[in-house]
């Protein structure tokens, strides 16, 4: 399904809070209020930084949170990211009461289907679509107005939900706190052993599935091979896997065509924009 942008919202909004929260990881706060109300699970937003030409474009950032007002009205996203190429790095040195434009909700979400155990695979800074997915998956949050008769989400629709998270290091780690909190199994791995388990997280995806009773779907969002290596692992077994993938962008609602990725249309494949096809794809349709 396509899903154009032409509810999208758009906000030249100060910067309400900006903090550090793993090395070189970041969690800016934002107010935008339709966006917060309308956003889904799996959806993104672009950013760019008001009155700079360099750089120029907006860079995709997946909504990780929603913050309330004090009557409880969504007013706002916090979002999550890893300060690393020239947007981000210029992003990191921004301070409250700076301006950013801000538009979305934009692509798809992920799915509600009802599920005994939802099993969510990140890598990297891949866990910041999965803290609203969990919530919703769990009955504790519900999401956006959907369909012409503006009915909120399903929600509920999991009995479980396991975090498998993994990283290079322990400093790497970023808000396992909310995750925990948020009443998720969480399973941490990283590479050199100094948090959780030692190991891929790919492993630990597999000794869950072993552990896990009755039907199980899973969500993933990460380094592009650590995704295809879930996307193999869950075809072996039989169980239905989405991911959200992290393609460069550069408007974010379909009309450049950088952000294409190769998907399955029976025996032939054909290019589709990760900002209004995606990021969300059924694993077993990519060609990695």
């Amino acid at each position: 399904m396509v899903h154009y942008a032409d509810a999208a919202q758009w906000y030249r909004s100060p910067i309400l809070e900006q903090k550090e929260i793993a090395e070189q990881t970041f969690r800016v706060r934002l107010e935008c209020p339709k966006i917060a109300s309308a956003a889904l699970p799996g959806q993104f937003v672009m950013l760019r930084i008001a009155g700079l030409t360099d750089p120029l474009i907006g860079r995709a950032l997946a909504i990780y949170d929603r913050f309330p007002s004090e009557n409880g009205d969504w007013i706002g996203v916090d979002l999550v990211y890893v300060a690393k190429g020239k947007f981000t790095t210029c992003l990191s040195k921004l301070c409250e009461g700076q301006s950013l434009e801000i538009w979305g909700p934009l692509g798809n979400s992920f799915s509600t289907e009802e599920v005994d155990h939802l099993i969510l695979v990140a890598g990297g800074v891949g866990e910041t679509p999965m803290l609203s997915l969990g919530l919703e998956a769990l009955g504790s949050a519900k999401f956006g107005k959907v369909g012409p008769d503006g009915k909120e989400r399903p929600s509920g629709y999991a009995s479980k939900v396991s975090l498998c998270y993994g990283a290079r290091s322990a400093n790497l780690l970023a808000c396992v706190d909310d995750f925990t909190k948020a009443g998720l199994d969480v399973r941490l791995s990283t590479d050199d052993g100094t948090a959780g388990r030692k190991q891929r997280v790919t492993e630990t995806l597999i000794e869950v599935l072993a552990e896990s009773k009755g039907s199980c779907r899973i969500a993933c969002c990460g380094p592009e091979p650590m995704m295809h290596a879930v996307a193999l692992i869950a075809g072996e077994k039989g169980v239905p896997c989405e991911v959200s993938l992290e393609t460069p962008m550069a408007c974010g609602i379909g009309i450049c065509f950088t952000c294409v990725a190769k998907v399955c249309e029976g025996e032939s494949w054909d290019y589709k924009r990760t900002c209004v096809e995606g990021p969300i794809f059924d694993a077993s349709t990519l060609v990695w």
